[in-house]
């Protein structure tokens, strides 16, 4: 049963929030003036047109027949750094978890406004709740600020130009070991099980604590 969760709810669900992820960093970046997402085709909500075979394909159906929880990211959407500005991009840096965000407060949202008037959504309610749950999941797991996750460019965004070179150049080649180590040492989702909690208790204020 657990298996058929994942695959027929708990994947689409991840397709979905990381399509979405991807689209509103090249959204971003078009308004911006950097069409280089628009070009290469990536504006869309076609799933197909951001998967990437290890992040979309690999990766989740290693975790469904392992058992461990269920994770994923998409193709990145390709920018041109300069094309934008350092301000601009750490707007396009955000935009991709406040899209997950806003996804999961919809999905919350429809979820209280369904079950306030009375529609019986018997075992479909796990539809909701998973989909509030692995976008904040998310959202919050890419805020981290890290290379090559969406928080590094929010954080460079704040950052004088004489520290950036630095952090990037540091981060450029020990940042995906220092992410692997905190993923599988457990420290991560030590650090960013609080946060997950408390945002999902935000959106489903009725649900348990999940983690």
């Amino acid at each position: 049963m657990n298996l058929i969760i994942k695959l027929f709810i708990q994947y689409p669900i991840l397709l979905f929030a990381i399509t979405v992820h991807e689209y509103a960093h090249g959204k971003t970046a078009d308004y911006f003036g950097d069409d280089t997402a628009r070009l290469m085709g990536r504006l869309t909500l076609n799933p197909l047109a951001h998967i990437d075979i290890l992040g979309t394909v690999i990766l989740p159906l290693l975790a469904m027949i392992s058992g461990v929880p269920l994770f994923g990211w998409a193709k990145p959407v390709v920018v041109n750094h300069y094309r934008l500005t350092k301000k601009q991009l750490m707007f396009v840096g955000l935009s991709g978890p406040l899209a997950n965000f806003f996804t999961a407060g919809i999905f919350a949202t429809l979820y209280y406004f369904l079950n306030r008037i009375g529609v019986d959504l018997s075992s479909a309610d796990i539809l909701f709740i998973y989909a509030v749950i692995i976008n904040i999941v998310l959202a919050v797991f890419n805020l981290i600020p890290i290379p090559p996750l969406d928080g590094s460019k929010v954080l460079v965004g704040f950052l004088p130009y004489y520290i950036i070179k630095g952090y990037e150049i540091f981060f450029s080649r020990y940042g995906f070991f220092i992410l692997i180590f905190l993923l599988y040492s457990g420290i991560l989702w030590t650090i960013l099980s609080p946060i997950v909690n408390f945002l999902v208790r935000l959106f489903l204020p009725q649900m348990p604590k999940f983690f």
